[in-house]
């Protein structure tokens, strides 16, 4: 009974030799999918499992010890012209063709994946559902599976798309992973020894989002930090490369009485998830920084504004979420109030609040 699975089209897991997990979507997304790899390998150890993901995306699975290769697709093709994106895709595809693919799993509506699931003829494919799309879609998997819960967090729905297959994940199969790897760890090694610092004695606070209408105010972040650093605590601000995002950090740093220690724009992925596993505390917003600060198991304090805290929360590791608590609108998605780039939900979190619930996390 205990094997017993009443699900009639459920695939034999011990018949998947090769896999392709596709994902096209921004860093965060990527990364909430990861369990989708650890998962299908716990299940069909004999498969080897591969990912379809955008080239910016890449570090969020490359050294995934459950990730046997990763292939990408570079958005800057569009600029080769049209005979050099036609090489490119070709390429790709027969990449893909070559491997042999028995299983395809594609996790979002992107039409790319029905293309490749006609065109790779696996033995199982299994896409989402999406209201309105025509019989070629439907026709182009053999499994469809439901989404779109606003109360189910993402890394469930990705999951989803296993037990639409027959595969039952089990809790502890089910968090996050990226593994920085031994050359961003040392990078972060050298930046730290240079502030005086080692693993474990510093909060991590990286205040933005490419979207900032999910940002904290800088005022408030500044007092946030001003806070931590008269409790004794040591914090390093970090920031994407981007001019906007090292902008508000440097807005942050000139209301400081002491500047906090800074890597503003100077780490790679892997290196971002290199200092944030050394950290003993991530402090954040929704972004993909709070996603990898929960798969490298550092805990987390997200504040959320206009966005979903169930479905994108942090996922499997100790945090807390920081709401205004009063906005009963949110949350609306909206890119803030009116389109205005400025989220009430969000300018109504207080300092106290988000310092109280740093102090819950703390390391006894």
């Amino acid at each position: 009974m205990e094997n017993f699975n009443p699900l009639r089209d459920a695939i034999p897991v011990g018949e998947i030799r090769r896999a392709l997990v596709i994902k096209l979507r921004h860093h965060g997304d990527v990364l909430v999918s990861s369990p989708v790899f650890s998962v299908l390998k716990a299940h069909a150890p004999q498969a080897e499992i591969d990912a379809l993901v955008y080239a910016d995306t890449a570090e969020m699975v490359t050294l995934h010890p459950a990730v046997a290769q990763v292939h990408t697709i570079d958005r800057k093709w569009k600029q080769l012209g049209v005979l050099g994106q036609a090489r490119a895709e070709l390429a790709l595809y027969s990449a893909l063709k070559a491997r042999g693919y028995d299983l395809i799993i594609h996790l979002t509506e992107h039409w790319r994946g029905a293309w490749l699931c006609k065109l790779l003829k696996p033995r199982w494919a299994v896409g989402p559902v999406v209201k309105g799309r025509p019989k070629r879609w439907k026709t182009s998997f053999t499994h469809l599976q439901t989404m779109h819960n606003a109360q189910r967090h993402m890394a469930e729905t990705n999951l989803d798309a296993l037990r639409r297959l027959g595969i039952q994940p089990r809790a502890d199969e089910r968090r996050l992973t990226l593994v920085p790897g031994a050359a961003a760890e040392a990078v972060v090694a050298g930046h730290l020894a240079g502030f005086g610092l080692a693993g474990k004695d510093f909060i991590h606070v990286h205040p933005a989002s490419r979207w900032f209408f999910k940002c904290w105010p800088v005022a408030r972040m500044a007092a946030l930090v001003a806070r931590l650093q008269a409790q004794g605590h040591a914090v390093v601000l970090t920031a994407a490369p981007s001019a906007d995002e090292k902008a508000m950090l440097d807005a942050i740093q000139a209301r400081l009485q002491r500047p906090a220690f800074s890597l503003s724009g100077q780490l790679s992925l892997k290196e971002l998830a290199a200092l944030t596993q050394a950290a003993k505390l991530f402090i954040g917003v929704d972004s993909a920084p709070m996603h990898i600060a929960a798969a490298v198991g550092t805990p987390t304090v997200a504040l959320f504004g206009p966005s979903g805290d169930k479905q994108w929360g942090p996922w499997g590791v100790p945090s807390r979420v920081i709401t205004s608590g009063t906005h009963l609108c949110r949350p609306c998605g909206h890119d803030g109030c009116g389109g205005g780039k400025v989220s009430d939900c969000l300018t109504a979190i207080e300092v106290d609040a988000v310092l109280k619930a740093a102090q819950e996390l703390f390391p006894a």
